[in-house]
């Protein structure tokens, strides 16, 4: 019984542990209050006895119109074999409606269940209705409910208005029913479509639960790509340059003591503006500037003994967004740190420079160029400049070594040239 599948309206199983896995991780996900998690719960099965209670009284509700044939029944209009007969019947009438409704609805039967319950149900109304008369004829409108509840929608269509005309010619053949009979077919139709209304719209809410459930772990996983982008972005860069002056402060220590120990000095202080960073981060409130980016890459590049051309370099642009500001900032240190660590080059040149609606930053070097495809930080800084309307652009440099152009578009108000200022 625990593999059963679920029969939706096109036809195909769907597995119900899963689906269930993901409602359940939805809610938790979300975190709605009391009021909302109860009516989170339509269209499953209760999870609880309050749950299960507040479900039965809604169905109870509509159970009112059984009132004719207890009625029946306790008039003593019939002898004492036909009302137990009838109480039996009319008892397993209500609990096959009650499973279909009840059950069904939240934790789905297998097809062939389905079928035969409604195929009992309907018999059971027209031989309760034959036998035991008019007042039993009610019964068919419940079948109806019970069609347009459990059945997909292009079966329920026919089924529900073949069920009336069923009703029709069943009270045609009990005596004194015809009054009652054009009381019964509006209701039968309506109860009946008003029934698969409620299946399309439980269908539908469960559909919304799945759609959040997948936008929240969208979300949660942008945020680690996130998380991991701006991580490696900072720690790639400052464990760089306390690598560099690590095995400089190496070489100075035996005759250049002062010198090592400034040295030392410029570790610590890395170290804990790393550790800043890293806070900042992870807290979502680091945005990097091209004013500090151009003045740590000037640091990284001299400690590292390349010589370092950054005259061109301005940080400054009345156009230039904040997002696209940090974009760039982000590709510059990216940039500087792939100088630093894989180029082995002399010389790196740092431009930034407005073409047309478009502010780029060039970053060039003299080093060996390109070895394989990119890496995790050129993919994340592409897909940082993605996000902030930017692209990237990386090759070979004019003279070798390799090239990275990152340009991101300018909020152009009115056209202001990029100042050039040199290096301090």
């Amino acid at each position: 019984m625990a593999d059963r599948a679920e029969w939706t309206d096109d036809g195909d199983p769907e597995r119900r542990p899963g689906v269930r896995g993901r409602l359940t991780w939805w809610a938790d996900a979300m975190a709605y209050d009391d009021e909302n998690d109860r009516l989170a719960a339509i269209g499953q099965s209760p999870e609880n006895r309050r749950q299960a209670l507040i479900k039965l009284m809604w169905i109870g509700i509509w159970m009112a119109y059984m009132g004719a044939p207890v009625s029946d029944l306790a008039d003593g209009h019939h002898a004492v074999p036909a009302t137990v007969c009838g109480a039996l019947g009319l008892l397993a009438f209500v609990a096959i409606y009650l499973v279909l409704i009840f059950r069904h609805t939240g934790r789905a039967l297998s097809r062939a269940a389905v079928f035969g319950a409604l195929g009992t149900s309907c018999v059971l109304a027209a031989v309760l209705t034959l036998t035991m008369g008019d007042a039993w004829l009610v019964l068919c409108v419940y079948v109806s409910v019970a069609y347009g509840a459990v059945l997909p929608l292009r079966l329920a269509r026919w089924a529900i208005p073949l069920n009336t005309a069923f009703m029709v010619a069943v009270g045609v053949l009990v005596r004194g029913s015809h009054g009652l009979l054009s009381a019964l077919v509006i209701p039968s139709l309506l109860g009946g479509f008003a029934m698969s209304g409620v299946r399309q719209m439980v269908r539908t809410t469960r559909a919304l639960r799945a759609a959040r459930a997948t936008v929240a772990q969208l979300a949660a996983n942008e945020e680690r790509l996130r998380l991991a982008r701006d991580l490696h972005d900072l720690l790639g860069h400052s464990l760089s340059l306390i690598t560099l002056k690590s095995e400089l402060a190496g070489r100075m220590l035996p005759d250049k003591p002062e010198q090592a120990a400034r040295q030392v000095a410029d570790i610590e202080r890395v170290s804990r503006q790393a550790l800043v960073d890293v806070r900042e981060a992870v807290s979502g409130f680091r945005r990097p500037t091209l004013e500090a980016e151009v003045a740590g890459a000037r640091t990284a590049l001299a400690a590292a003994g390349i010589a370092a051309d950054l005259s061109r370099a301005a940080t400054h642009h009345p156009d230039l967004p904040p997002d696209q500001e940090g974009a760039l900032a982000w590709a510059l240190r990216e940039a500087v740190t792939n100088v630093v660590r894989h180029s082995g080059a002399r010389r790196c040149a740092v431009t930034l420079d407005e073409t047309d609606d478009e502010l780029c930053l060039t970053v060039t070097d003299d080093g060996r160029g390109a070895t394989g495809p990119h890496g995790n930080g050129l993919t994340g800084l592409a897909e940082r400049l993605q996000l902030a309307d930017g692209r990237l652009e990386t090759g070979p440099g004019e003279r070798g070594g390799f090239t990275l152009r990152a340009l991101v578009p300018l909020s152009r108000g009115v056209r202001v040239e990029v100042p050039s200022r040199a290096a301090p």
